[in-house]
């Protein structure tokens, strides 16, 4: 949504442009806030620690190094 341009003097197609600008930010915060779940300290924490743990099993496993593992993800993500 830009509102502003062709109207009136540079200054307030500017004020026009920023004050349109500002509304779709706080009209898109409000849509993405109600969708969105705010994760605790806690739960962020468990996430990081279990991937951690299964980056760990993942290594045992197949017996790659840190540098191995990043080239095979750096091929998946050229495919």
């Amino acid at each position: 949504m830009v509102i502003g341009f062709g109207f009136g003097s540079p200054l307030v197609s500017i004020l026009m442009l920023l004050l349109t600008s500002g509304i779709s930010y706080f009209v898109f915060r409000a849509l993405r806030h109600s969708n969105t779940k705010d994760f605790s300290r806690q739960e962020l924490l468990n996430y990081y620690l279990e991937q951690r743990r299964r980056a760990r099993e993942f290594s045992a496993q197949f017996d790659l190094s840190d540098e191995e593992i990043e080239r095979k993800i750096d091929e998946e993500l050229r495919k």
